[in-house]
């Protein structure tokens, strides 16, 4: 099979295509013929030893798999060859096949994309725990969406739309700002006067909860616009800066910072995360959130599309197609 390798830290480009052996249906694996696999920001972060984690090289990178089942382990119970499936990985998604341990395999709802399945996992599943688990957000609440166009700020406009939420979307230029109100967004504004625009929209009130997958500059502005009683949820850091909090502001506006590590809590409370997940699912199906796949590319071209995102210059969900 054809997978893409990561054969030593360092930048993005240097990632290879190469062949190498099929995955064996051992233990509890599920071996899965590859349909669509997600591209997220923080395999970028893998690949130059940048992430919490650092996998043993050479490594496939990847995080979300969806395809169709070809063969199963002995301690396998729930899936048989023919299923239709989406993994969540640590690493191993870009290849052409892909073996998963059944814990982290899903059955894909009749009428499921494969390509929206993988969107579904780290984006929406992110957006999706970080406002109703960690922000606890309410109906009528006031949302700040940083990022807003891009596949998790995307994610974090439909599901705060959903949950009854006011939606502010924040992108860097007019067709982002679009594509954020055509996903959910009630208004979206840009970067440039990021603090008054805060201060104009909310009648002076402030965010009831802001959603940062950016921080920097955007960071300090959404830390100064925040509503008393307020959760600033720190997603992570596609400016490359990490910023620091002036604590007397959490103290005197009365608000939380509260971070989102949505990887960890998928394995610290995995039947949390599953229900999340079968709330998502239908929701989807419902169309009450539909994943904008704005790309389905080579898995050739894997390189090319992970160093767009690591630019900021891409929207939604970019999948590969092997």
């Amino acid at each position: 099979m054809k997978a893409v390798l990561c054969e030593a830290y360092g930048p993005i480009a240097d990632l290879a295509l190469r062949e190498m052996p099929d995955p064996e249906a051992t233990g509890d694996a599920v071996v899965i013929r590859t349909e669509a696999i997600g591209v997220n920001y923080p395999d970028g972060l893998l690949v130059q030893g940048l992430y919490q984690a650092k996998p043993n090289l050479p490594f496939v990178p990847g995080m979300e798999a969806a395809g169709e089942v070809t063969a199963v382990g002995p301690e396998v119970t729930r899936f048989s060859p023919g299923d239709r499936v989406v993994a969540l990985l640590d690493h191993g998604g870009y290849a052409e096949r892909v073996a998963a341990p059944e814990r982290a395999v899903m059955a894909l709802p009749e009428g499921l994309d494969a390509g929206e399945a993988c969107a579904l996992l780290c984006a929406y599943g992110t957006a999706h725990y970080a406002l109703k688990q960690r922000a606890e957000l309410k109906p009528g609440e006031t949302v700040l969406v940083l990022g807003a166009a891009g596949s998790t700020g995307l994610a974090a406009c439909q599901i705060a739309n959903a949950m009854g939420a006011r939606v502010i979307g924040v992108a860097s230029s007019e067709e982002k700002q679009g594509l954020a109100v055509a996903q959910g967004a009630d208004v979206a504004i840009g970067y440039e006067d990021l603090r008054e625009d805060i201060r104009r929209l909310t009648d002076g009130k402030g965010i009831d909860v802001a959603f940062d997958p950016v921080g920097g500059e955007a960071f300090d502005a959404v830390s100064r616009g925040m509503a008393w009683g307020g959760r600033l949820l720190v997603i992570g850091f596609a400016s490359g800066t990490i910023p620091k909090l002036a604590a007397n502001l959490a103290l005197v506006k009365g608000y939380s910072l509260v971070g989102v590590f949505w990887g960890a809590f998928t394995r610290r409370e995995p039947e949390v995360f599953a229900a999340n997940m079968e709330e998502l699912f239908a929701w989807a199906g419902e169309g009450v959130v539909t994943p904008e796949i704005s790309e389905r590319v080579p898995l050739a071209e894997a390189a090319d599309v992970l160093a767009r995102i690591h630019a900021r210059t891409t929207t939604g969900k970019i999948v590969l197609v092997p």
